[in-house]
């Protein structure tokens, strides 16, 4: 792990843009979480904690982490101000407008590989022979053909 990857770095970091670009001191936890797999980071309401992807720092660099931070920051500071926080606040977004924050992170090529899972099972009609891929498991009990209405044989790919 590199000492850009450790908690103490990212929470003086953090720190540091709260007080350069909001000007209100972040007084919180903040802290890597390498299961993040579909964001960037996140804001926990109830702890006030951020939490950051450490794929995003490896992946797209410190200065796509900062946009990050700075959006967190967005929720953060809005929401102990009890004022608008979510995505679709006027507040929010002006306010991320403001100081430069992204409003959606960058893609990691990983989250892309889930969405591209191969199919794993195919159902049969026993009447016609019309085919369905699926990627997961379906009770043949439950369902019948699409095209004549007939039973369906559910067979594994892998």
């Amino acid at each position: 792990m590199t000492t850009a990857l450790t908690n103490e770095y990212l929470q003086q970091w953090i720190e540091i843009v709260s007080l350069r670009d909001f000007h209100i001191p972040f007084r919180h936890l903040a802290r890597w979480n390498h299961r993040l797999s579909s964001t960037g980071g996140r804001y926990l309401l109830k702890s006030h904690d951020i939490e950051i992807n450490p794929k995003q720092f490896v992946q797209n660099g410190a200065e796509e982490v900062e946009r990050i931070i700075k959006h967190e920051l967005c929720h953060y500071h809005l929401h102990l101000a009890k004022r608008g926080y979510k995505h679709q606040d006027a507040e929010f977004k002006q306010l991320l407008a403001k100081v430069g924050g992204s409003r959606y992170c960058k893609s990691l090529p990983e989250s892309q590989k889930k969405k591209a899972e191969p199919y794993r099972y195919r159902l049969v009609c026993h009447s016609c022979g019309q085919q369905y891929l699926r990627k997961r498991k379906v009770d043949v009990k439950k369902y019948v053909c699409g095209k004549c209405r007939g039973k369906l044989a559910l067979e594994s790919i892998r």
